[in-house]
This record gives C-alpha cells, sequence and structure tokens, in this order.
C-alpha cells in the first residue's frame, strides 16, 4: 500500500472549502475526488483530486496542483481567466492533470479581454533527466515561480492533455528576467500524452521544452509573438510529429533550439513539420536577426523530417533562412555529428533557398535542394483549432 501524507491546504473554489488528509492509494478505499459542475471560481493550492465537469469556470491567480492530486478537465470545460493579477495553472512534479477534450468539445482557456499576454498559461513540472548549463542536472524555472527543476526518471507521467486550446497567454513577469510561455513543460518525462494542442497568440513561445523526454503529436504554434517552438536543458522528446506553427503580426522564429551547451545531448525527433510566417509578420524587436525558419544554437539539436517552410522573407539588412546554425560549436559538435538534419525539406516563398545560413565564418556552408515530395501537415478539424469563428488550420 502506498501511502501519501497531505500536509494541511486548501483549494478553494467559490462555493467550497476543501481541506485535504491522508489518503490511501491503491488500496481500494482512496478518497473519492471533489466534483465540480461549473459556474465556480478556482483559485489556490489543489491538493485533493478534483473533475471539473463540462462548464464554465473561472481561474483566479496562480492556481498550483501538488500533493499527488489529480485534476480532471471533461471535454467542453472553459475556463476564463482573471487578467488583473498574475494568473496561471500550474502542475508540479507532484501532481497530475487529466484534460481530454475532443475535436468538437475542446478544453479552453481564454480571457475575456483577448489580449496577448494576458495570463501565465500552462506549466507542467516533472521529474525526468535534464542537462543544463554546465552539465547540471538541476536548475532553476523561469517562470517566476523559481522552482528546481530536473529528476531521474525518463518514464515519469504528468498525466494527459488531448485538445486542449490555450488563448491569449505567455505572460510577462515584472522582475525583467522571468517569463510564461502558453506550454511550459519542465523536465516533462515520457510517460505524459500531449495531443491536439492549440497555442493561440501568446507573448512569448507557443510551446518550450526545458529538458525532460516528453514527445507530442499534432500541435498547433498560432500567432505567438516570440519563437512558435523552442527548447533547451537537451530536451530529447523521439516521438513527436504533426507540428504546425503559423506566425502571424509579430514573431521571431519558427523554432529556436538549443542544448544550454551541452555537446552530448540526444537529438529530438519530428517527424511532419510546417512553418509558415505571413506576409507582413515582424519580429518582436526592429532590425531584429530572429526571422530565420528554425534557428540551432548553443549545442542545440533535432532530427527532422517532412518539413514545409514557407514565407520567411529578409526584413531590411537582416536574412531569414530555412535553417540558421548560430555558433560554431553547434556546427561542430552537432552537424557534422549527424545530430541536426532537416530533411526532406521544401522551403517555398522564402528568401535565401537552398542554402543554409550560418552567424559565423568560417563555415560549413550546407546547401540541399527542394524535396517535392513533402506536404504540409494533416490535422484533425473541428472546434478544437477553431477560434472567434476562424479556422486555424486554413493555411494548411
Amino acid at each position: 500500500m502506498k501511502r501519501i501524507l497531505l500536509p494541511l491546504a486548501t483549494v478553494l473554489i467559490t462555493g467550497f472549502s476543501m481541506t485535504s488528509c491522508t489518503i490511501e492509494v491503491n488500496d481500494g478505499i482512496e478518497e473519492a475526488p471533489t466534483i465540480i459542475s461549473g459556474d465556480e471560481t478556482l483559485k489556490g493550492i489543489i491538493s485533493k483530486d478534483v473533475v471539473f465537469k463540462k462548464g464554465n469556470y473561472t481561474l483566479d491567480g496562480i492556481v498550483k496542483v501538488t500533493n499527488g492530486a489529480k485534476i480532471t478537465i471533461e471535454a467542453g470545460a472553459v475556463f476564463n481567466v482573471v487578467t488583473t493579477k498574475t494568473s496561471a495553472l500550474v502542475i508540479l512534479n507532484d501532481g497530475l492533470i487529466d484534460a481530454q477534450g475532443t475535436a468538437t468539445e475542446p478544453i479552453v482557456f481564454t480571457t475575456s479581454t483577448k489580449t496577448p499576454g494576458d495570463w501565465g498559461g500552462i506549466t507542467i513540472y516533472g521529474e525526468a533527466p535534464i542537462k543544463a548549463l554546465n552539465g547540471n542536472t538541476t536548475a532553476v524555472s523561469e517562470d517566476g515561480n523559481a522552482l528546481t527543476y530536473g529528476g531521474t526518471n525518463p518514464n515519469d507521467n504528468s498525466g494527459i492533455m488531448k485538445f486542449v486550446r490555450v488563448e491569449y497567454a505567455g505572460k510577462k513577469i515584472g522582475d525583467g528576467t522571468s517569463e510564461t510561455n502558453t506550454f511550459t513543460f519542465y523536465s516533462v518525462g515520457a510517460g505524459t500524452v500531449l495531443e491536439n494542442l492549440v497555442a493561440y497568440k501568446g507573448t512569448d513561445d507557443g510551446f518550450e521544452w526545458f529538458g525532460g523526454t516528453v514527445s507530442a503529436k499534432n500541435l498547433v504554434s498560432y500567432g505567438n509573438f516570440d519563437d512558435s517552438f523552442d527548447w533547451q536543458d537537451a530536451w530529447s522528446g523521439q516521438n513527436n510529429s504533426n507540428w504546425f506553427a503559423y506566425q502571424v503580426g509579430t514573431g521571431n522564429f519558427g523554432m529556436e533550439i538549443e542544448a544550454s551547451s551541452n555537446a552530448d545531448n540526444v537529438a529530438p525527433k519530428v517527424n511532419n513539420l510546417t512553418l509558415i510566417r505571413a506576409a507582413g509578420t515582424n519580429p518582436e524587436a526592429a532590425n531584429s536577426p530572429e526571422i530565420t525558419a528554425i534557428q540551432f544554437k548553443k549545442q542545440g539539436s533535432g532530427i527532422f523530417s517532412n518539413v514545409y517552410i514557407s514565407g520567411y522573407k529578409n526584413i531590411g539588412a537582416q536574412k531569414a533562412y530555412s535553417v540558421l546554425i548560430q555558433d560554431s560549436a553547434t556546427e561542430t559538435g552537432q552537424v557534422n555529428t549527424g545530430k541536426i538534419v532537416v530533411s526532406p525539406m521544401t522551403y517555398l516563398d522564402s528568401d535565401n533557398p537552398l542554402v543554409w545560413g550560418y552567424a559565423f565564418t568560417p563555415n560549413g556552408g550546407k546547401t540541399f535542394t527542394n524535396a517535392t515530395t513533402v506536404t504540409k501537415v494533416s490535422l484533425p478539424t473541428g472546434a478544437w483549432a477553431t477560434v472567434d469563428g476562424v479556422n486555424l488550420l486554413s493555411a494548411l
């Protein structure tokens, strides 16, 4: 019998006050979860299993799931997030999430003001390994919580998220160095399921991984101000597929990839990747070189197959490339060792075709030929990828 002793903590939900207690796990007498049926406000610490039925809710402030608790969210649940304070949903490394929407009834987190950067998005912590700066196996999060992350279990399970859409997140935090993304994964393990997720119009990255081993399928990063996809700390997910980024209005790199300067890393793998940059999209900072589709730096690696890239144009003196190698160490440690592969690829309606970019000299000068066999990713249609009547997949 596994016994979890929960310290005194309270889940604050309007109309409810639930004080945690000792829970017997795997003994047939596990305490039943609390069932919430909509029209409630969620705030504080969740340290007891809670089920959110289909309905409308308010998420107020930073809500943390911890102490072995699991939150279960039914298809069709909608959370309107309070924007007058820093709000976020944080699954700590001893918490679980089970959020399983459907294509027709997604789980949605949004705001009434519909302003990018309104809140902190969804952050999940796990117990999978990382390689941070200097090869450290732990690091401190940059999400404002300043929590230590990094573990030893590559198959750690933080739960399931399917058909979940997060809107207007990626909040900049006032200390000037911290920020959150729409979806953030700190040392999340391969036992976690991430499928059919939409990151919509956040002011930082759409999806960012800090180490860990989790993989993700059917991702949509739409209109995020910084990078559509980003990772560091030697994230090593091996079973990723069907990623789509659409950059519009404001956007930096399609993908920003690093391994925190650790040459000894396991290259993540992504099969079927589509990066499209709409005409007139500009980087966050004027005259910024952050307009390339895929950038590798600080020993970042990745094996990408069936890659479709379109719309990456020069802006003034700044050049846009399909792939940019930022430093010579990454060229030596990753490109030359076969841990950076982007093939087959087609690069259309973009500047500087058929050659990778290099931000240093001398360099290896890699060329390529556009493949005719590559097509855009195919994703299921439905309400999960529709915002205010706009089909986010219409560019595919």
